[in-house]
């Protein structure tokens, strides 16, 4: 198994808590964003740094990831794109995508799109995203556990 982060949407505190779990389990983790990712030195931990633009990231995890290995992502379409390849995604919040419940994620997500782009739903309307706290950081600890053992 290999852990790829798609490193420029997530916390530091899961940043940290993926370099933890990398180097106790010494399973190799791949962060790629858009820019440079400190991590300490390790053969377990890699950062690609990637061209800015719309889903570069995304197409190098998609490329890069195999069967069986894990995805850090909030992002339900590279999630979707994840489980077609049979492996693993996980959200930052602790919550594992699966085969089962992807297909209306995406398609809710969709839905507020099409809601945004229309004018039905102001952006003035919708609620920010709440700061990543204590829960969201033990949920996200237990199942990345639970996933690389």
């Amino acid at each position: 198994m290999q852990i790829f982060v798609d490193a420029d949407a997530t916390p530091a505190i899961a940043k940290t808590l993926i370099i933890k779990t990398a180097l106790r389990c010494e399973v190799m983790s791949t962060f790629v964003a858009n820019h440079p990712i400190r991590l300490p030195p390790s053969p377990f931990l890699a950062n690609i740094v990637v061209a800015h633009g719309f889903d570069v990231a995304d197409n190098y995890i998609i490329n890069a990831v195999s069967k069986g290995d894990l995805v850090i992502t909030n992002d339900i379409v590279l999630a979707d794109a994840v489980l077609a390849k049979s492996a693993k995604a996980l959200s930052v919040h602790g919550e594992e995508f699966i085969a089962d419940t992807i297909k209306s994620k995406l398609n809710a997500r969709d839905f507020m799109d099409t809601m945004r782009a229309t004018g039905l739903l102001n952006p003035n309307q919708m609620g920010k995203q709440a700061r990543y706290g204590d829960k969201d950081k033990i949920a996200f600890a237990n199942a990345l556990n639970r996933l690389v053992r």
